[in-house]
């Protein structure tokens, strides 16, 4: 196993400061959270654009020699290629359901290593919880409000690992925002017998944390919505491949529309 890119005082300081885009997001919230539309037709707001000028700045200080992808930059119109080793960065997943009241949004962060994801980090700022994952190194998730006043520190981490599905009994994690017909023919079947909605990244956590098995996408999505979820998916001994069982990649700057994503499927320990 290569050595790690990110050493624990680098780790230490992204997980301060997904904590910190997360009190950025709820305090955006208390008062209001006006938004927009952006040119692809998903809403913006406040919350997005501090919590990511948050992350852009950690990452700056902690590797400045990494180059960022980040959702709102693109948007703007920065969006670097990707090189051999690059972050994204995804500062408000979930924007549709913050807006609508709902706590599945979180605050992503992923790494990525020639194409494929090796780090991720993901806070869920209403519900106070931060998933963790390196691949080799293994995942897990702890509890940590990020109103405490204290700088973040988590001393009871709570491995996580995939578990071993039963293919005549599948449980799988769809979007709540983003399910279409596709995705329901899939489940269909594959004779899933129970399915369970969330928002946001977290669909990958439930699989990571063994509490679902399958999570399909048949939807657009970008890659800073999946690299983080990915890595920490990986991490616990999952998969993520695409509709037609390749691997899926990161880093597709060269295409129409600069990292977006195909149609996937992400397994735990599914045969």
């Amino acid at each position: 196993m290569p050595d790690p890119v990110l050493n624990e005082t680098q780790k230490s300081a992204l997980r301060q400061a997904v904590v910190d885009a997360g009190q950025v997001i709820l305090d955006v919230r208390e008062k209001g959270n006006q938004h927009t539309i952006k040119g692809d037709g998903s809403p913006v707001t406040e919350a997005d654009t501090r919590a990511e000028a948050i992350l852009l700045k950690a990452l700056r200080d902690v590797a400045p020699n990494i180059v960022v992808v980040a959702e709102e930059a693109a948007e703007a119109g920065h969006v670097p290629a990707a090189p051999d080793i690059f972050f994204l960065v995804d500062p408000l997943d979930g924007t549709k359901e913050f807006i609508r009241g709902g706590t599945d949004f979180t605050v992503n962060i992923g790494l990525i290593v020639k194409n494929r994801p090796v780090y991720g980090l993901i806070y869920t700022p209403e519900r106070g919880r931060m998933h963790e994952g390196e691949v080799g190194e293994g995942a897990w998730v702890c509890a940590w409000e990020c109103r405490r006043e204290k700088p973040f520190s988590c001393a009871e981490k709570e491995p996580i690992t995939v578990r071993r599905a039963d293919p005549q009994n599948l449980m799988a994690v769809a979007s709540k925002s983003h399910l279409v017909q596709e995705t329901s023919d899939w489940l269909n079947a594959h004779q899933v017998k129970e399915t369970v909605s969330a928002g946001s990244s977290l669909k990958f956590c439930l699989v990571a944390e063994g509490l679902a098995d399958v999570y399909p996408r048949h939807g657009p999505t970008m890659e800073w919505d999946t690299a983080a979820g990915h890595a920490i998916l990986s991490a616990a001994g999952g998969r993520v491949e695409n509709l037609d069982g390749e691997a899926f990649d990161y880093g597709k700057y060269d295409q129409q529309r600069p990292y977006l994503n195909p149609g996937f499927i992400a397994y735990g320990d599914t045969p």
